[in-house]
Protein backbone atom coordinates (compact mmCIF):
# COMPACT_ATOMS: atom_id res chain seq x y z
CA UNK A 1 0.00 0.00 0.00
CA UNK A 2 2.72 2.49 0.96
CA UNK A 3 4.51 1.91 -2.35
CA UNK A 4 1.77 3.96 -4.03
CA UNK A 5 2.48 7.05 -1.92
CA UNK A 6 4.47 9.96 -3.31
CA UNK A 7 7.43 11.20 -1.26
CA UNK A 8 5.45 14.15 0.10
CA UNK A 9 2.45 11.93 0.95
CA UNK A 10 4.72 9.46 2.74
CA UNK A 11 6.36 12.21 4.77
CA UNK A 12 2.96 13.55 5.80
CA UNK A 13 1.76 10.09 6.84
CA UNK A 14 4.99 9.53 8.80
CA UNK A 15 4.50 12.79 10.68
CA UNK A 16 0.81 12.08 11.28
CA UNK A 17 1.73 8.65 12.66
CA UNK A 18 4.32 10.13 15.01
CA UNK A 19 1.96 12.90 16.17
CA UNK A 20 -0.70 10.30 16.99
CA UNK A 21 1.75 9.05 19.61
CA UNK A 22 3.68 5.82 20.08
CA UNK A 23 4.10 3.45 23.00
CA UNK A 24 7.83 3.77 23.61
CA UNK A 25 11.16 5.14 22.39
CA UNK A 26 14.70 3.94 22.99
CA UNK A 27 16.56 6.95 24.35
CA UNK A 28 19.69 8.16 22.56
CA UNK A 29 21.55 10.60 24.79
CA UNK A 30 24.92 11.12 23.07
CA UNK A 31 25.53 14.25 21.01
CA UNK A 32 27.91 14.32 18.06
CA UNK A 33 31.43 13.64 19.37
CA UNK A 34 30.21 11.91 22.53
CA UNK A 35 30.22 8.17 23.20
CA UNK A 36 29.57 5.68 26.00
CA UNK A 37 32.01 6.35 28.81
CA UNK A 38 31.60 10.13 28.55
CA UNK A 39 29.84 11.71 31.51
CA UNK A 40 26.58 13.25 30.31
CA UNK A 41 24.87 16.09 32.18
CA UNK A 42 21.36 16.13 33.56
CA UNK A 43 20.66 19.24 31.48
CA UNK A 44 21.47 17.44 28.22
CA UNK A 45 19.27 14.50 29.14
CA UNK A 46 16.37 16.75 30.10
CA UNK A 47 16.61 18.74 26.87
CA UNK A 48 16.20 15.55 24.83
CA UNK A 49 13.44 14.20 27.07
CA UNK A 50 11.52 17.42 26.47
CA UNK A 51 11.88 16.96 22.69
CA UNK A 52 10.43 13.45 22.64
CA UNK A 53 7.84 13.64 25.41
CA UNK A 54 4.93 14.89 23.23
CA UNK A 55 5.17 11.72 21.14
CA UNK A 56 5.73 8.79 23.51
CA UNK A 57 4.44 7.30 26.76
CA UNK A 58 7.56 5.34 27.70
CA UNK A 59 11.33 5.82 27.51
CA UNK A 60 13.88 3.02 27.51
CA UNK A 61 17.44 3.57 28.79
CA UNK A 62 20.40 1.21 28.44
CA UNK A 63 22.65 1.93 31.42
CA UNK A 64 22.45 3.28 34.98
CA UNK A 65 25.78 5.12 35.27
CA UNK A 66 27.78 7.94 33.62
CA UNK A 67 24.74 10.19 33.23
CA UNK A 68 22.34 7.45 32.19
CA UNK A 69 20.88 7.59 35.70
CA UNK A 70 19.38 10.96 34.75
CA UNK A 71 17.17 9.38 32.07
CA UNK A 72 14.59 7.80 34.41
CA UNK A 73 14.73 10.83 36.70
CA UNK A 74 13.97 13.27 33.88
CA UNK A 75 11.45 10.94 32.24
CA UNK A 76 9.42 10.67 35.45
CA UNK A 77 9.73 14.42 36.00
CA UNK A 78 8.06 14.94 32.61
CA UNK A 79 5.36 12.33 33.08
CA UNK A 80 6.83 9.42 31.12
CA UNK A 81 7.16 5.81 32.24
CA UNK A 82 10.53 4.08 32.19
CA UNK A 83 12.17 0.83 31.20
CA UNK A 84 15.59 1.15 32.79
CA UNK A 85 18.47 -1.07 31.71
CA UNK A 86 21.62 -2.14 33.50
CA UNK A 87 24.35 -2.57 30.89
CA UNK A 88 26.09 -5.88 31.52
CA UNK A 89 29.30 -7.02 29.83
CA UNK A 90 32.37 -9.13 30.54
CA UNK A 91 33.64 -6.35 32.83
CA UNK A 92 32.46 -7.74 36.16
CA UNK A 93 33.48 -4.67 38.17
CA UNK A 94 31.44 -2.42 35.90
CA UNK A 95 28.55 -4.86 36.17
CA UNK A 96 28.54 -4.34 39.94
CA UNK A 97 28.21 -0.58 39.43
CA UNK A 98 25.35 -1.09 36.99
CA UNK A 99 23.41 -3.57 39.13
CA UNK A 100 23.77 -1.50 42.30
CA UNK A 101 22.69 1.64 40.45
CA UNK A 102 19.65 -0.12 38.95
CA UNK A 103 18.57 -1.32 42.37
CA UNK A 104 19.02 2.15 43.84
CA UNK A 105 17.06 3.85 41.03
CA UNK A 106 14.28 1.31 41.48
CA UNK A 107 14.11 1.90 45.23
CA UNK A 108 13.84 5.63 44.47
CA UNK A 109 10.68 4.89 42.48
CA UNK A 110 12.13 5.81 39.09
CA UNK A 111 11.90 2.39 37.39
CA UNK A 112 8.67 0.94 35.99
CA UNK A 113 10.38 -2.03 34.30
CA UNK A 114 13.94 -3.12 35.14
CA UNK A 115 15.92 -4.64 32.27
CA UNK A 116 18.89 -6.61 33.58
CA UNK A 117 21.23 -6.67 30.60
CA UNK A 118 20.89 -6.14 26.85
CA UNK A 119 21.97 -8.78 24.29
CA UNK A 120 24.53 -10.21 26.72
CA UNK A 121 24.07 -13.75 25.39
CA UNK A 122 24.07 -12.55 21.78
CA UNK A 123 27.51 -11.00 22.38
CA UNK A 124 28.71 -13.97 24.47
CA UNK A 125 29.77 -11.59 27.24
CA UNK A 126 28.43 -13.72 30.11
CA UNK A 127 27.26 -17.27 30.63
CA UNK A 128 23.58 -18.01 31.03
CA UNK A 129 24.23 -18.85 34.70
CA UNK A 130 25.97 -15.53 35.36
CA UNK A 131 23.17 -13.60 33.70
CA UNK A 132 20.40 -15.38 35.60
CA UNK A 133 22.27 -14.76 38.87
CA UNK A 134 22.19 -11.00 38.14
CA UNK A 135 18.49 -11.19 37.30
CA UNK A 136 17.67 -13.07 40.49
CA UNK A 137 19.70 -10.60 42.53
CA UNK A 138 17.70 -7.65 41.19
CA UNK A 139 14.38 -9.46 41.66
CA UNK A 140 15.25 -10.23 45.27
CA UNK A 141 16.26 -6.62 45.95
CA UNK A 142 13.15 -5.04 44.36
CA UNK A 143 10.43 -7.72 44.54
CA UNK A 144 7.57 -5.38 43.64
CA UNK A 145 9.10 -4.20 40.34
CA UNK A 146 8.74 -5.92 36.96
CA UNK A 147 12.11 -7.43 35.98
CA UNK A 148 13.22 -8.85 32.64
CA UNK A 149 16.16 -9.26 30.28
CA UNK A 150 16.55 -7.94 26.72
CA UNK A 151 17.90 -10.01 23.86
CA UNK A 152 17.35 -11.02 20.26
CA UNK A 153 13.99 -12.75 19.84
CA UNK A 154 15.40 -16.24 19.19
CA UNK A 155 17.42 -16.36 22.43
CA UNK A 156 14.21 -16.95 24.40
CA UNK A 157 13.42 -20.07 22.38
CA UNK A 158 16.97 -21.35 22.82
CA UNK A 159 17.09 -20.58 26.55
CA UNK A 160 13.72 -21.19 28.26
CA UNK A 161 15.46 -20.43 31.58
CA UNK A 162 15.33 -16.77 30.55
CA UNK A 163 11.56 -16.92 30.38
CA UNK A 164 11.30 -18.75 33.70
CA UNK A 165 13.34 -16.04 35.44
CA UNK A 166 11.64 -13.05 33.81
CA UNK A 167 8.43 -11.28 34.78
CA UNK A 168 8.06 -10.04 31.22
CA UNK A 169 9.84 -11.08 28.00
CA UNK A 170 11.82 -8.27 26.34
CA UNK A 171 12.50 -9.09 22.69
CA UNK A 172 14.57 -7.27 20.05
CA UNK A 173 13.26 -7.78 16.49
CA UNK A 174 15.27 -6.39 13.54
CA UNK A 175 14.35 -7.45 10.00
CA UNK A 176 17.04 -5.09 8.69
CA UNK A 177 19.82 -6.96 10.50
CA UNK A 178 18.59 -10.22 8.98
CA UNK A 179 18.83 -8.75 5.48
CA UNK A 180 15.11 -8.58 4.74
CA UNK A 181 13.72 -6.38 1.96
CA UNK A 182 11.39 -3.59 3.04
CA UNK A 183 8.48 -5.28 1.25
CA UNK A 184 8.69 -8.27 3.60
CA UNK A 185 10.05 -6.49 6.68
CA UNK A 186 6.76 -6.13 8.51
CA UNK A 187 5.84 -9.78 7.95
CA UNK A 188 9.29 -10.84 9.12
CA UNK A 189 9.00 -8.75 12.26
CA UNK A 190 5.61 -10.32 13.01
CA UNK A 191 7.18 -13.77 12.66
CA UNK A 192 9.96 -12.80 15.08
CA UNK A 193 7.39 -11.60 17.58
CA UNK A 194 5.29 -14.74 17.15
CA UNK A 195 8.31 -16.96 17.81
CA UNK A 196 8.92 -15.17 21.10
CA UNK A 197 5.21 -15.20 21.91
CA UNK A 198 4.97 -18.97 21.49
CA UNK A 199 7.94 -19.53 23.79
CA UNK A 200 6.59 -17.09 26.38
CA UNK A 201 3.04 -18.45 26.28
CA UNK A 202 4.15 -21.74 27.81
CA UNK A 203 4.91 -19.78 30.97
CA UNK A 204 2.09 -17.26 30.71
CA UNK A 205 4.45 -14.31 30.20
CA UNK A 206 3.79 -11.11 28.23
CA UNK A 207 6.13 -10.11 25.40
CA UNK A 208 7.27 -6.54 24.76
CA UNK A 209 9.23 -5.62 21.65
CA UNK A 210 12.09 -3.63 23.14
CA UNK A 211 13.82 -2.64 19.89
CA UNK A 212 12.99 -2.47 16.23
CA UNK A 213 13.71 0.14 13.61
CA UNK A 214 15.12 0.88 10.17
CA UNK A 215 18.10 3.10 9.22
CA UNK A 216 17.58 6.11 6.98
CA UNK A 217 21.11 6.06 5.49
CA UNK A 218 24.12 3.79 5.20
CA UNK A 219 25.04 0.42 3.77
CA UNK A 220 22.60 -2.17 2.54
CA UNK A 221 22.62 -5.60 4.17
CA UNK A 222 21.76 -8.29 1.61
CA UNK A 223 18.45 -6.93 0.25
CA UNK A 224 17.71 -4.67 3.22
CA UNK A 225 18.28 -1.14 1.91
CA UNK A 226 18.91 1.75 4.27
CA UNK A 227 17.04 4.78 2.95
CA UNK A 228 14.75 7.57 4.08
CA UNK A 229 11.79 6.10 2.20
CA UNK A 230 12.28 2.66 3.76
CA UNK A 231 12.75 4.14 7.23
CA UNK A 232 9.44 5.98 6.90
CA UNK A 233 7.61 2.93 5.55
CA UNK A 234 8.90 0.68 8.31
CA UNK A 235 7.96 3.13 11.05
CA UNK A 236 4.43 3.58 9.70
CA UNK A 237 3.82 -0.15 9.20
CA UNK A 238 5.21 -1.01 12.63
CA UNK A 239 3.04 1.52 14.43
CA UNK A 240 -0.10 0.48 12.52
CA UNK A 241 0.44 -3.19 13.35
CA UNK A 242 1.25 -2.74 17.03
CA UNK A 243 -1.65 -0.36 17.64
CA UNK A 244 -4.12 -2.62 15.82
CA UNK A 245 -3.01 -5.62 17.92
CA UNK A 246 -2.35 -4.01 21.30
CA UNK A 247 1.38 -4.81 21.21
CA UNK A 248 3.80 -2.77 23.31
CA UNK A 249 6.86 -1.67 21.33
CA UNK A 250 9.89 0.56 21.90
CA UNK A 251 11.09 2.05 18.63
CA UNK A 252 14.82 2.36 18.01
CA UNK A 253 15.68 5.09 18.29
CA UNK A 254 15.04 8.67 19.26
CA UNK A 255 18.17 10.46 17.91
CA UNK A 256 20.94 9.61 15.45
CA UNK A 257 24.22 8.88 17.25
CA UNK A 258 27.50 9.16 15.35
CA UNK A 259 29.51 6.95 17.73
CA UNK A 260 27.62 3.89 16.53
CA UNK A 261 29.58 3.93 13.25
CA UNK A 262 32.50 2.33 15.07
CA UNK A 263 30.48 -0.81 15.84
CA UNK A 264 27.98 -0.99 12.98
CA UNK A 265 29.50 0.90 10.06
CA UNK A 266 27.98 3.98 8.42
CA UNK A 267 24.46 2.64 8.90
CA UNK A 268 24.85 2.68 12.69
CA UNK A 269 24.61 6.45 12.85
CA UNK A 270 21.18 6.78 11.23
CA UNK A 271 18.52 4.97 13.26
CA UNK A 272 16.93 8.03 14.85
CA UNK A 273 13.58 9.70 14.37
CA UNK A 274 15.47 12.93 15.01
CA UNK A 275 18.89 13.59 13.47
CA UNK A 276 22.11 14.23 15.42
CA UNK A 277 21.21 17.93 15.60
CA UNK A 278 17.87 17.06 17.24
CA UNK A 279 15.79 18.04 14.19
CA UNK A 280 12.91 15.77 13.16
CA UNK A 281 14.08 13.97 10.02
CA UNK A 282 11.03 13.90 7.81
Amino acid sequence: ELSNYSDSELRKLWRDTLHEGIHGLCFSMYEDGQEPGDKITKEQVERRIEIIKPYTKWVRSFSCIEGNEFVPEMAHKHGLKTMVGAWLSDDLDKNEEEINALIELTKEGLVDIAAVGNEVLYRNDLTLEQLIAYMQRVKAAVPHTIVGYVDAYYEFSVHPELIENSDVILSNCYPYWEGTSIGYANSHMKAMFDQTLIAAARHGKKVIITETGWPSRGESLKIADASEVNAMKYFIDTQRWTKANGIELFYFSSFDESWKKDDEGEVGAFWGIWDKNESMKF
